[in-house]
């Protein structure tokens, strides 16, 4: 069945023509505009079908596709009622719901959302470098005091075939990253990171590509989930990949927002479909915006999902390990970030920060950096990008110490995500009992 979005600036006789003409439609819904128009109720009965309408149109379509087995939607509205952003919002509502949305020059059609046979939550962003990774590692952790996770991964560098890391077994130390490094495999990718700061079992996929929507091209997610369901335990986490993420329905959502993103990465384009699945919503560096950003980014927020629990949260490097001596400090962080952690970790851990670089994500400026770094004992870095194949060889080979660094988001606001994310879990596991 088919749903129609229509308007006043559109003659009723003609809408009626278009809608013979599309044919299988079940009910419309009414945008706005009152130029060509008299009554709705006079439009209702001139087109012939169920009509929808609200203040809020959004609200009137998604009454209209939950009343109706609708799958498709089709766009017989025009400028003024509609620009390109209210076609973004419609785009990424029915995009949730899993219907195909087409225009008279576009279509968009989500992918299948399947289903996992285990409890899941899927940790998704609004982009890359807003510390998803982080993120997921947090929750993980914070999961174990009720439940045994399971982490699930789809980097850019993650490998052909699904490969589980044993994270709660075994030490996972600098030498053994350089061999997995040696035998071609990027052991900074996001399942080796997983289960280095959660110490839980990670299972390794691959993806190429990504829609606008959050979609894959391709990726092996499938078949590192049905891996996950036949090991030991209780929680599988679903980790995205930038923007993108499995196409899987999970139980439960948590979306990391970058408060330093654009905002209308956030309210635009597709920032609402993924704002919109959220059962919470953590902003990550909140202390490096203004609060007028902020407030913007909370209320951005708040239009798309009411519902969500927002957490703004800051970043705070906690060290895996100890570290010796003089340090230098590596980080795919912008430089303001890295210098402020530098002196979190100077006060904290009482170590001297004499070297620090931006650049763990650009091999060839990174190579640059280390060559400027003198009179240090310790390499301090974030298991991201080249920080096996570059900087752990390089600071292996000098007889330098490696102390890679998680980052744990804080709360910002008073709130408590630890307490959030366990209530979610425990929601989460009695729901699915």
């Amino acid at each position: 069945m088919r749903l129609v979005l229509i308007d006043g600036e559109h003659y009723p006789d003609v809408i009626r023509w278009a809608i013979k003409k599309i044919g299988n439609v079940c009910c419309a819904v009414f945008l706005g505009g009152s130029e060509k128009i008299g009554k709705l109720e006079d439009l209702e009965r001139v087109i012939g079908i169920p009509l929808y309408h609200d203040a809020d149109y959004l609200k009137a379509l998604e009454r209209a596709i939950i009343e109706n087995p609708v799958r498709e939607v089709v766009d017989l509205s025009d400028e003024p009622i509609l620009n390109y952003e209210d076609r973004f919002r419609i785009a990424s509502l029915l995009m949730k719901y899993g219907i195909t949305y087409r225009g008279a020059d576009f279509e968009f059609k989500p992918k299948k959302m399947r289903g996992i046979k285990k409890p899941s939550l899927a940790v998704i962003g609004t982009g890359k470098r807003v510390g998803k990774t982080a993120v997921s590692g947090f929750v993980a952790r914070t999961l174990k005091e009720v439940a045994k996770p399971i982490i699930v991964t789809m980097g850019r560098g993650g490998p052909e075939t699904p490969e589980i890391i044993y994270g709660d077994k075994f030490e996972i130390t600098p030498e053994f990253l350089l061999k997995m490094a040696e035998k071609g495999k990027h052991a900074a990718s996001d399942h080796f990171e997983d289960a280095l700061t959660a110490r839980v079992t990670t299972v390794g996929c691959r993806r190429c590509g990504g829609g606008m929507a959050g979609f894959s091209f391709f990726d092996i997610v499938e078949e590192g989930i049905k891996i996950a369901e036949k090991l030991e335990g209780d929680v599988i986490i679903l980790e995205g990949s930038g923007a993108t993420f499995p196409a899987f329905r999970a139980d439960k959502y948590i979306t990391v927002v970058g408060a330093t993103q654009k905002l209308s990465f956030i309210k635009g384009y597709f920032g609402p479909f993924r704002v919109g699945l959220a059962d919470l919503v953590v902003v990550t560096m909140a202390d490096m915006v203004s609060k007028r950003k902020i407030n913007a980014v909370e209320k951005a927020i708040e239009r798309i999902n009411p519902d969500a629990d927002v957490h703004l949260t800051a970043f705070r490097p906690k060290l895996l390990g100890k570290a010796e001596g003089r340090a230098v400090l590596i980080m795919t962080a912008p430089r303001k970030a890295v210098k402020r952690a530098a002196n979190y970790i100077e006060e904290q851990y009482g170590i001297e920060i004499v070297g620090i670089s931006p650049n763990l994500a650009n091999r060839s400026k990174l190579r640059n950096d280390l060559k400027t770094f003198r009179n240090y004992d310790t390499v301090l870095v974030e298991l991201k990008a080249a920080a096996v194949d570059v900087v752990t060889r390089e600071a292996l080979k000098g007889g330098k110490k490696i102390v890679y660094l998680d980052n744990e988001p804080v709360n910002v606001d008073g709130k408590n995500l630890r307490e959030a994310v366990l209530k979610l879990g425990k929601e989460l596991l009695e729901g699915r009992r």
